[in-house]
């Protein structure tokens, strides 16, 4: 029986089933149907009203409003079998056959219900249905129908009931939860036996296992971590569902009738189960809003609803955080107490009944229990032999889980516990004690598995105890469409990262980072950038700066001489600085190479930087490391090193050109006659910029041209995971700007464009191109596809602009983000060329817009560099005027500025005309 406050405000039965009456006295059953599903409807929507105005009341009563809802849903059905049985089927002598009960089951059972979960009931009855059953089961059902439920239903006899949940997982789950709601209570409590004695009895084991692969089976579906940052909050590692897997199991084992008595028999403390109602609770919360505000059964909280349901909750703005991304921290600390619970209370089930017996000649030396470092073993887990264990040397909340890495063993779910309980042993002095500093290191640097270990430290809240600054970041989410994960997942993986690339398990995939990792000076530091690169995220301010005055205080506590604590901070403050110059800027450029190695001004410091930037982009989620960026950060390291090598950017730059046009010539083969016929035609900065098999490329399609006036070529480029675009044509201003709206008409990303122009007047425009997803275009229709709409744009037989605005936006979900958009006007970062920065919010048009206003401010683009990070898009442009000279003029750079702004905001506004 549920029981919730004031529960006649939600549905009066009672006088609804007084009003039903009179109207069937009056006009009979069949005629009054007509007017008692509007009062049923009318009954529903008022319920379904004043339990959102609870909602709203009160926006963190989880349990209440899904039992409320519930309680609703019940009512309905009463007062829907009462009319029926009594009016519309009326039986005064029923057999024994002739008896029917309706039973909640699944989530229903529990009594727990979102605004627009299924309704799932479960019609029993004695024996196989009979025609009065039948009849009063179809005549519930279409009023149900009627009133726009949702109704998951099954109809057996009890004999088929147990037949079925003995043959379906699934049907035996739902059945676990069944509740009487309304009808022959007698047969109800018949059927309850029957199921604890002939579905349950003896198959606890199995049960237990097969739940256990259930669960394994749907984490690995749902991304396989609690800290993905759209998180579907019912089937989500570390949602709803763990914690339903928890209580079933409990229940089929101990025969619970509520999560309270899983302490009576031993399986939570009182604590963990405070722990348990208030994620459960929090958890409903949120589901009833998602649902709430879609109108819909939603459970996956997008970036989107994330906002909206943070306001409805009452989050507010911190200094350093958002409202948004405080109440997803606070889910995401929920997410990982579920873990907690569900991990150990599991594992002691999984240890009890779904692991094998040891078998054979070494059955009884496989389980004597053994002794390592004061710690026993059994079973491949450790285990604190007393539970004074830690209070006696709290040290040692430190030291078992690098006993634990070091011997490759797990913990003990128990042992887990008592960390738990007593964790408050961390404390300043603890921090302070060398002899725990050096532990800490020793883990963070492990060279077995350190990304498992500092999990498990992670998990157990040890590590943000210990290491305070890592703790406020602890479930720390970046409310961005570019990182996939939390603060802390994001670092910890970045982390085991390192270690296989330093094992040598991604040579293929690094084989960069794979040769230097082992030239480095410090291992230790390089792990330490890696652990404290995004510590000081959420504080306010540049986390990168903020972080290197951390790493600056935490080193010399953790055991780094000066010489190690000066890189580690200069790693921290300048971590992005390798992917920003290989990404946004212009790498054939001297002065760009020049700046950035002015910055790094060491070997090791090069190499250091180079692996924290690899591990840092690929740790962000899949897919975002590809072969572009490989290709990318590889050239910048490559001219970087050889400039620190040789000391002079002229003697290198020949060096680079002569060593190109070997390798040019050699791919060339037979045609190596065209670097001399059309190679002369190319300036210096065109043969640094391309890469050889590029240039080969473009010679023979330059001399496959002959007078055309336009040659385009589209081609898949494994070598960078994109489609090659070629262009040559004759050049003139707002080339650029067509071609690349041809290209995103065409549903291509544009990143990343090489514009050179001939001695002779020709333009030869290089693009690589991806899908808005990031895949290449290799098919021979999508080829062709690129070609032809390139071909309309110059030929100006489309109205570009409009036709962008009203392609749809591939990831709709970036209106949940504000990107304001900003123009950096540079100067000094060429000696060259003008270097033109603008981000703003990523959307088809935007590229087209802002090469269109650079070719309304009279300026030529000579190369052009696209950054996407999720939402938002970082596009860099080398410029001239017209006469080939730097934009120096003050009040024309203001004026570029103010259009470019103009720009960025059209191509997330409304279409214009163009």
């Amino acid at each position: 029986m549920i029981r919730i406050p004031s529960p006649r405000s939600v549905i009066d039965r009672r006088g609804i089933t007084t009003r039903i009456a009179a109207l069937v006295e009056e006009h009979g059953p069949a005629k009054a149907r007509k007017e008692i599903v509007p009062i049923l409807r009318n009954a529903l929507a008022q319920g379904r009203e004043e339990i959102a105005r609870r909602l709203v009341e009160r926006p963190s009563a989880g349990h209440e409003v899904a039992e409320a809802q519930a309680f609703l849903v019940d009512q309905i059905l009463r007062i829907i079998h009462d009319h029926v049985v009594t009016d519309v089927y009326p039986a005064n002598n029923r057999s024994k056959g002739e008896r029917l009960t309706i039973a909640a089951v699944g989530g229903y059972g529990r009594g727990e219900m979102a605004p627009h979960s299924d309704v799932d009931i479960a019609f029993l009855t004695p024996i196989r249905s009979t025609a009065w059953c039948e009849q009063v089961i179809e005549a519930m059902l279409y009023f149900l129908w009627d009133l726009g439920l949702k109704i998951g239903q099954s109809s057996r006899s009890i004999d088929e009931m147990v037949r079925m949940c003995k043959s379906d997982l699934t049907i035996r789950t739902a059945m676990l939860e069944a509740r009487y709601v309304w009808g022959d209570q007698d047969l109800f409590e018949e059927a309850r036996q029957r199921f604890w004695k002939d579905v349950v009895g003896g198959t606890e084991r199995q049960f237990v296992t097969e739940k256990l692969a259930e669960r394994e089976s749907r984490h690995k579906r749902m991304g396989d971590s609690r800290y993905v940052v759209e998180p579907n909050i019912k089937e989500g590692k570390g949602s709803l569902r763990d914690l339903h897997a928890l209580y079933w199991i409990g229940k089929y084992i101990h025969k619970v009738r509520s999560t309270a008595e899983l302490v009576d028999v031993g399986l939570l403390s009182q604590k963990e189960y405070r722990a348990f109602r208030r994620a459960e609770n929090f958890f409903w919360a949120v589901r009833c809003h998602l649902h709430t505000i879609t109108r819909r059964a939603e459970d996956r909280l997008t970036f989107d609803l994330q906002r909206e349901v943070a306001a409805r909750m009452n989050y507010a703005d911190r200094p350093g955080k958002s409202a948004v991304e405080r109440f997803m921290q606070y889910f995401f600390l929920q997410a990982k107490v579920v873990g907690n619970l569900t991990g150990v209370f599991l594992a002691q089930l999984d240890e009890q009944f779904a692991q094998r017996p040891a078998r054979g000649l070494l059955a009884n030396f496989r389980a004597r229990t053994r002794m390592v470092k004061g710690y026993k073993v059994f079973g491949g887990r450790l285990r604190a032999p007393s539970d004074s264990w830690f209070t006696e040397e709290p040290l040692r909340l430190i030291e078992i889980f690098v006993v634990a890495d070091r011997e490759g063993l797990e913990i003990h779910p128990e042992t887990l516990r008592l960390i738990g309980h007593d964790i408050a042993l961390i404390r300043d002095d603890l921090r302070r004690d060398p002899r725990a500093n050096a532990l800490f290191l020793e883990l963070l640097t492990s060279r077995r598995d350190p990304e498992k270990a500092l999990r498990a430290f992670n998990e157990a809240g040890v590590f943000g105890r210990f290491i305070t600054e890592f703790g406020r970041v602890n479930a720390q989410m970046q409310f961005d469409m570019y990182h996939h994960y939390t603060v802390d997942e994001h670092t910890i993986r970045a982390i085991g990262l390192l270690a296989r690339i330093e094992r040598g398990e991604l040579k293929d995939d690094h084989p960069l980072a794979h040769e230097v990792i082992a030239k480095v000076r410090s291992r230790r530091a390089l792990y330490m950038a890696v652990l404290l690169h995004d510590i000081a995220k959420g504080r306010g301010g540049d986390h990168s700066i903020l972080g290197a005055e951390i790493a600056e205080r935490l080193c010399p506590r953790l055991g780094l001489d000066e010489e190690e604590t000066e890189l580690v901070a200069w790693l921290v403050r300048q971590h992005l600085i390798m992917s920003a110059t290989a990404f946004k800027r212009d790498l054939s450029d001297g002065k760009t190479i020049a700046d950035f190695v002015g910055l790094v001004q060491s070997l090791d410091r090069l190499r250091q930087l180079m692996l924290l930037t690899v591990v840092d982009i690929r740790a962000v989620g899949p897919g975002t490391w590809n072969s572009w960026k490989r290709q990318l950060i590889g050239d910048l390291y490559g001219a970087a090193e050889e400039r620190l090598r040789l000391g002079h950017a002229e003697y290198g730059r020949e060096k680079r050109i002569a060593a190109k046009r070997a390798a040019v010539e050699a791919r060339l083969g037979s045609e190596s006659e065209l670097i001399a016929q059309i190679g002369k035609h190319f300036g210096d900065a065109y043969w640094i910029a391309e890469a050889d098999d590029v240039i080969a490329k473009n010679l023979a399609q330059y001399e496959a041209s002959g007078n055309e006036p336009l040659s385009i070529q589209t081609e898949f480029y494994p070598a960078r995971g994109a489609t090659l675009v070629t262009v040559i044509a004759a050049d003139h201003p707002g080339l650029f700007y067509r071609i690349a709206g041809g290209i995103h008409l065409a549903g291509g990303n544009i990143i990343d464009a090489r514009i050179h122009t001939t001695r002779t007047g020709r333009a030869v425009d290089n693009f690589l191109v991806q899908d808005p997803i990031g895949r290449p275009f290799r098919e021979d229709g999508q080829l062709e596809r690129l070609r032809t709409s390139i071909e309309n744009a110059l030929a100006n037989r489309v109205r570009l602009l409009p036709q962008l605005h009203a392609r749809p936006d591939a990831r709709p979900r970036a209106d949940a983000f504000e990107v304001r958009p900003r123009v950096l006007v540079d100067n000094k970062a060429s000696n060259r060329f003008t270097v033109v920065e603008v981000n703003a919010r990523d959307r088809p048009a935007l590229l087209n817009r802002l090469a269109f206003a650079l070719f309304d401010a009279r300026l030529m683009v000579h190369s052009a560099h696209i950054a996407t990070y999720g939402e938002r898009a970082a596009d860099t442009f080398y410029v001239t005027d017209l006469l080939g000279e730097k934009l120096e003029n003050q009040g024309r750079i203001k004026a570029l500025e103010k259009r470019l702004l103009e720009a960025a905001s059209e191509a997330a506004g409304v279409a214009v005309a163009a």
